[in-house]
């Protein structure tokens, strides 16, 4: 029997790919020139070509914003021209062929066949913050005196949004800590012991990619303990999304917020929430809003005037990313990210944030110069690499073991540049001692 992302990928991306107007997507019947043998030094040079970025400063920060492609660029450009031209003729439905909706609806569709998902589960969204804030606060299912859990590697913001619940809705936040190091066993057991331990536990937010320090811990195996005890899981997939294989099935998550601008290149302002079709009731409309029914998924996030040419060129960046392919794609970022990270960790007193297991990190990682122990010596060091080394490494506080820099490779990143990277932290290991 075909399985749901069989039957979701009969409808082809090449029909989301037209604009109405006379406006065509560059990416469409493109084919970008990315042989399966390329070496791993030629395949840098392939990706960076694809990009038109400011090299003055190196940039080791793709877990904020993935830049676009040029292809995407492009397009984003035209579009962006076109909705000028239109303007509201286009907000109004008024173009003839292009209904707003149903344009819009073209990058639903786009977003819900890349993660295995339908089209009537996918909202657009302002990005994944926008879109886990949609489910947090909207909740329906919670009492007072139910308990919310969250812990030190999730995101600032949504912990804020958990924090939230308990005087928006009476509920009892529970925080804890991830028990380093970050291995398989201690991450379960740490979440078994705090499910087990909150009897009145009812949402958990659990983040599948962290933003911190590049953890990416078991979380099927997380969703469905939680599930077994009867709480529901809200997914923060804002880093997992467009970095590496992703299906909705293979998480068992039934409410998921995620970013489109970053691993995936869409344009900044772009993301996107997924609520499984029999839970979308359990999810409020967003304050109320009554402009889509309350059935329709679209009323659970906020209704206003985006950046729709931003939007309209999602399928774009999706096609892109299917040419290049997301396992070689996740594998070459994971590539980029063991090339210095280990020589990095042989430098002396050079702290790492993770241990080597098995699929526990991607691009992201993060470490510890000598002695550095507050936040403000994080932050000091981060404008150390950028006015010394021209290198964008970035400041991170919020694990309980203390602050970090973290270091994120993007495609167009090459090993010239994590040279420079691994130089620049054996000449200043000794900067706080």
């Amino acid at each position: 029997m075909p399985s749901r992302r069989d039957l979701l990928t009969a409808a082809a991306l090449t029909s989301a790919l037209a604009f109405a107007g006379g406006v065509q997507d560059r990416a469409d019947g493109a084919t970008l020139d990315l042989p399966t043998n390329l070496s791993f030094e030629a395949l840098q040079q392939r990706l960076a070509d694809l990009y038109d970025v400011d090299r003055s400063i190196v940039t080791f920060d793709a877990a904020y914003y993935g830049a676009m492609t040029k292809p995407v660029q492009a397009v984003y450009v035209e579009k962006t021209g076109w909705m000028n031209r239109h303007n509201s003729t286009f907000l109004r439905s008024a173009v003839a062929g292009a209904p707003r909706d149903a344009e819009l609806d073209k990058s639903r569709d786009a977003v819900a066949q890349m993660i295995g998902a339908q089209p009537e589960e996918i909202a657009l969204a302002g990005g994944g913050t926008e879109a886990l804030y949609a489910l947090i606060a909207n909740y329906g299912l919670l009492n007072a005196g139910d308990a919310v859990l969250y812990c030190d590697v999730d995101y600032d913001e949504m912990q804020y949004a958990m924090d939230y619940l308990e005087k928006s809705r009476g509920a009892k936040v529970v925080r804890f800590s991830l028990p380093e190091p970050h291995t398989r066993a201690n991450i379960l057991a740490a979440y078994e012991k705090v499910l087990k331990e909150t009897p009145r536990a009812k949402l958990l937010l659990l983040t599948h990619v962290s933003n911190r320090n590049g953890l990416i811990p078991p979380i099927r195996e997380i969703i469905a303990m939680a599930k077994a005890r009867g709480v529901d899981v809200i997914l923060d997939s804002a880093q997992a999304v467009g970095q590496m294989p992703f299906d909705v099935e293979d998480t068992g998550a039934d409410f998921i917020g995620f970013s489109l601008h970053k691993w995936l290149a869409a344009p900044l302002g772009t993301g996107a929430v997924y609520i499984r079709k029999e839970r979308q009731k359990d999810i409020l409309p967003w304050l109320g809003n009554r402009i889509h029914s309350a059935d329709d998924i679209r009323s659970h996030i906020p209704t206003s005037t985006v950046d729709f040419a931003a939007r309209l060129t999602i399928p774009t960046a999706i096609e892109v990313q299917k040419q290049i392919g997301i396992e070689r794609k996740f594998a070459h970022l994971r590539a980029l990210r063991d090339y210095w990270y280990f020589r990095a960790g042989e430098v002396k007193g050079v702290e790492l944030m993770l241990p080597s297991e098995k699929d526990n990190y991607g691009a992201i990682s993060a470490f510890r110069l000598p002695g550095m122990k507050t936040n403000d010596e994080a932050r000091k060091a981060q404008a150390m690499f950028i006015e010394k080394y021209k290198l964008l490494v970035v400041a991170k506080a919020g694990l309980a073991s203390g602050p970090l820099l973290r270091a994120t490779p993007a495609l167009f990143n090459n090993s010239g540049e994590l040279d420079r990277l691994v130089s620049a932290i054996q000449k200043e290991r000794n900067f706080f001692i």
